[in-house]
């Protein structure tokens, strides 16, 4: 099997956008992606995008993808990366592509002196949780991530 890892490209925006809907069902979640590709594309893309992506490809087939960002530590001092997303879809896993992705966006850290590599992982995905415990990932268990979003963020904002 034939495993490329590649930048993605605007062009890609629809296979991404096809692949986050197939991460969400898979996530019980599918009602709460409500992003089209075109917005994928402007804003994955745009020239004042800080995020970055990655496509992986199975002999030409598009696999999965991984979308990250650059985060800073002020404990280290240091940046450090993000990853929001690392998908892999059903017919490709377990034939290393999201290793490979991982370990990509891994020797990209390490490239750019960062401090840590971090993602988030739903407490109920124990496929995804023992493949991180594998390669020497560690859980943050007494950290809880909050959440602002929609109606919440918005009035929390306006508040005098």
């Amino acid at each position: 099997m034939s495993i490329t890892l590649r930048q993605a490209r605007p062009a890609d925006a629809e296979a991404i956008y096809n692949m986050i809907v197939e991460l969400a069902v898979y996530e019980k979640a599918p009602e709460e992606v409500v992003t089209h590709a075109d917005e994928i594309r402007e804003t994955l893309f745009g020239d004042d995008s800080k995020t970055e992506a990655l496509i992986c490809e199975v002999a030409g087939t598009i696999a999965g993808y991984a979308v990250f960002f650059t985060s800073y530590s002020t404990w280290l001092g240091r940046n450090g990366i993000y990853m929001e997303d690392l998908y892999v879809s059903p017919d490709y896993r377990g034939q290393g592509a999201g290793k490979a992705l991982l370990q990509h966006i891994a020797r990209l850290a390490v490239q750019r002196q960062c401090g840590r590599l971090e993602w988030s992982v739903l407490d109920w995905n124990q496929p995804a949780i023992d493949f991180y415990l594998g390669i020497g990932a560690k859980p943050l268990s007494e950290w809880v991530r909050y959440r602002l979003e929609g109606e919440d963020l918005l009035n929390f904002a306006e508040k005098q």
